[in-house]
């Protein structure tokens, strides 16, 4: 592989940001920071735009909507994977976690034999991907039927995230059986009838499901398997959860889960739609409250690739906080949370895993993708002003 050398950027190291300097890689990783001689190398000038660790998003579910477009509308799973793995590297997502539900009363693509179907196609397409295609699997805890699949999965090496959720009105996102009926009536085209039914099986499943959660989560570590909670919504929650040997806490419902689960030491994960939109959806706790509070370690795109950078960025602005840190929130810690200590962050030896970013009209847009030391993804924006010449060598300065 032909060495390539980034330069003129406002390159994002961990605790700093390097002004007008330069990235050489080779062989797939990062071989320098700000190299005295590398002439041999190809150059690509990126003219002051921001140099960035690759994100790494631990939780999006918009593989599903890839591959079932409309309810009932399922597309060939060979093409969706492929077409998911164009909107991440055009997102600046070089690590996504495919997050797939197991819940087999809800709808097609969840069905427990859909979704492994799924699975497989996303680890055939792996080796062909733009990016490091990662699976994330759901397990909705009141279906007993997933997990004869769930086991046979992981004993196949096919889930890189295991996570547990309860979606029982009356408890987490669903605060009352209202808010749950509303949902599935919603999203779903469900009948009040067929909501209510639907509530009512949820509930008669949640039987057995304390055993089943033990068993899954027991067997996910033995494999080398990083798992979440998702929607813990109280600090005894987060205390079963981590009796129970879990690594992290999705999408905690309010500052006390929150300040729970870090003081415990479960990285958080929060969605980055919540920090674009200044709200949950479910009515949970605004993101930008966590990150002030210094309680979320990770923000995930959930169900939109594009949020992820734009949530950072807008997490730097609201919050106060330097460029640096806003890459921790959405490539350093996610890295860290799921045991990939070979990327989330520019430094030499890592693996080439870099976007640049141009702020156009106001908004980050990813401009460049390098995963693994390949170009998966170029847009050339206009360019406001002309990039300075480089000196000889360059200092690294705060953000």
């Amino acid at each position: 592989m032909t060495a390539t050398l980034l330069t003129h950027a406002r390159v994002v190291l961990p605790d700093a940001v390097l002004e007008n300097g330069a990235v050489l890689i080779e062989d797939g990783c990062i071989a320098a920071i700000d190299p005295v001689d590398a002439r041999a190398a190809r150059e690509v000038d990126l003219h002051g735009q921001i140099l960035m660790p690759g994100l790494v998003d631990l939780h999006c579910d918009a593989i599903e909507k890839e591959a079932e477009p409309r309810s009932r509308v399922l597309f060939p799973f060979d093409f969706a994977v492929a077409q998911v793995d164009r909107r991440n590297a055009a997102a600046g997502i070089s690590t996504p976690y495919h997050a797939l539900s197991f819940a087999n009363r809800e709808w097609g693509v969840r069905n427990n034999e859909t979704v492994a179907e799924l699975i497989r196609a996303v680890h055939a397409f792996r080796q062909h991907g733009l990016v490091d295609n990662r699976i994330h699997c759901r397990y909705e805890i009141s279906d007993e039927t997933a997990m004869p699949h769930l086991r046979f999965l992981i004993e196949e090496g096919m889930v890189d995230l295991l996570s547990v959720m309860d979606h029982s009105p009356g408890q987490g996102q669903f605060k009352t059986l209202e808010a749950y009926l509303d949902y599935v009536m919603g999203n779903h085209g469900f009948s009040r009838e067929q909501a209510e039914e639907a509530a009512r099986a949820k509930l008669a499943g949640m039987e057995g499901s304390a055993q089943r959660v033990e068993l899954l989560l027991e067997q996910a570590r033995a494999a080398g398997v990083p798992t979440a909670s998702h929607d813990d919504d109280s600090v005894h929650r987060i205390a079963a959860m981590r009796n129970l040997g879990v690594s992290m806490s999705e999408f905690p419902i309010n500052l006390d889960t929150a300040k729970a689960a870090v003081s415990c030491g479960l990285p958080t994960i929060l969605g980055a739609p919540n920090v674009l939109r200044g709200q949950s959806q479910s009515g949970s706790m605004r993101a930008i409250d966590a990150i002030r509070a210094g309680v979320a370690s990770c923000l995930c795109s959930d169900y939109q690739p594009s949020t992820l950078i734009a949530a950072a960025f807008a997490a730097a602005e609201q919050a106060g906080l330097t460029l640096s840190q806003a890459s921790a929130l959405v490539a350093g810690n996610p890295a860290r949370a799921c045991g990939l200590d070979d990327r989330g962050h520019i430094r030499t030896g890592l693996r080439a895993d870099l976007i640049a970013v141009n702020v156009v009209n106001g908004m980050p847009l990813v401009s460049h993708t390098w995963s693994g030391g390949r170009l998966v993804f170029a847009a050339h924006y206009p360019l406001a002003t002309p990039a300075p010449a480089r000196p000889a060598r360059v200092q690294a300065v705060a953000a």
